[in-house]
């Protein structure tokens, strides 16, 4: 084993004109010398090359990292510390990453090639050697998945920069008033970019429930912004009552991850002044915001609707709504714009109803997440089949609507 080290090292140090450090010259021997690290691997071989050879084999001034794993070695974890101490960033679980000049990877390729070693590169090494002595310091993991941080190092320009992932909140909210869109619409005239119509907002309405939630989050995290994910959502008139839609907001850049979620409900409930309130904040990770989105459809929702008739009819008559089971709906008129034409098929799972007067009544559904109520009670000129019109035989028009529960 040692002769075929000596071979090697030889043909290596060749290369780097006999001035290599011990990490640089260990990483090239990383698959056939056991030991903890590359600089212990270095060592190990050095020892070999000085039995065998004449040539003063200096660790100064190394051909390949020009003496970076000094620095490395020598203060800049102490460097990295103190400029997340600058920044207050808080944080469980990091990882290492560095930019380093060109020249260093063509010099380490060069070796690789000549000799076709197939062992990681430098960039690797760096990452794991700041990795580890980070770890010791801060008492933080590393995480190779979903890091709270991931620290850049970048050699080029000798700075330091943070990518901070985002933490994300769930919860329900209450929409109490109508006219509340859920998130924020840009202006359909100016496309968000701000002219007379909007009053220069950008904004076609002025506030929505991610407005009224979202601004107090990024507060308490001090975070940079948010993004607002919703299990489905609810027409702009239409109120969310009972427990509330699921939702789960993500700030971005946060510098601080936990906090009193308890309290930052209440200071969103006062802020929204009524027109919105949330519950059962918790903290949960990022795949959550996936999960509830695509569970609108896995969900049952409950709605009141008020609806008003062109004819006459009693509330007998009403009992034939409860044929409606199948609904086959093509997508309705008033979203054509924006959702794909195509037919799709839920059930309702229960109809009740309550006679206001001769034309007006109101109804309960409990249906599969996705119907279109208004669709269901209009017919929408026969694309959604069978509807209220439909089966009683009249026009029928909502003309008010609550969603009063959305169980996931």
């Amino acid at each position: 084993m040692e002769s075929q080290i000596t071979e090697y090292a030889l043909k290596i140090m060749e290369i780097a004109e006999w001035k290599l450090c011990d990490h640089c010259l260990g990483r090239n021997f990383s698959k056939i010398v056991e030991g903890d690290d590359n600089k212990y691997r270095g060592e190990y071989v050095r020892q070999i090359l000085n039995k065998e050879s004449n040539n003063a084999l200096t660790t100064n001034s190394c051909h390949i990292c020009n003496d970076l794993f000094n620095e490395i070695e020598n203060g800049m974890a102490e460097k990295i510390l103190k400029k997340i101490d600058d920044e207050h960033i808080e944080f469980s679980t990091f990882l290492v990453g560095c930019r380093i000049q060109p020249e260093i990877l063509n010099r380490e390729e060069e070796i690789h090639k000549s000799l076709q070693l197939d062992v990681e590169n430098i960039k690797k090494e760096i990452n794991r050697e700041l990795g580890k002595k980070l770890e010791f310091i801060l008492d933080k993991d590393v995480d190779f998945d979903y890091p709270d941080i991931v620290i850049m190092v970048d050699f080029i320009n000798d700075d330091i920069n943070f990518q901070i992932n985002p933490i994300f909140i769930e919860g329900r909210y209450r929409k109490l008033v109508r006219g509340i869109p859920q998130t924020k619409w840009p202006c359909r005239k100016c496309r968000g970019k701000g002219c007379e119509n909007c009053d220069y907002t950008g904004k076609q309405y002025p506030e929505s429930v991610e407005e009224l939630i979202s601004p107090k989050a990024v507060e308490f995290a001090r975070g940079n912004e948010s993004k607002f994910h919703g299990a489905g959502r609810e027409d702009i008139d239409v109120k969310m009552l009972g427990n509330g839609r699921p939702f789960v907001l993500e700030i971005k850049e946060p510098h601080i991850r936990e906090f009193d979620l308890k309290l930052l409900e209440d200071e969103i409930n006062e802020f929204a002044d009524r027109k919105v309130e949330v519950r059962d904040l918790k903290f949960v990770g990022r795949k959550r915001k996936g999960t509830i989105k695509c569970s609108s459809t896995e969900t049952y929702k409950v709605y009141r609707a008020i609806v008003e008739l062109d004819e006459e009819i009693n509330e007998n008559k009403l009992d034939v709504l409860n044929s409606l089971d199948v609904i086959n709906q093509q997508t309705p008129i008033r979203v054509s714009h924006r959702r794909a034409d195509k037919i799709r098929t839920r059930n309702v799972k229960k109809i009740d109803t309550k006679l206001i007067d001769s034309t007006k009544f109101e109804m309960i559904v409990e249906c599969e997440g996705g119907l279109y109520i208004k669709e269901l009670i209009s017919g929408d000129e026969g694309r959604s089949s069978p509807s209220v019109s439909e089966v009683l035989g009249t026009n029928a028009l909502c003309v008010q609507l609550d969603v009063l529960e959305v169980n996931i």
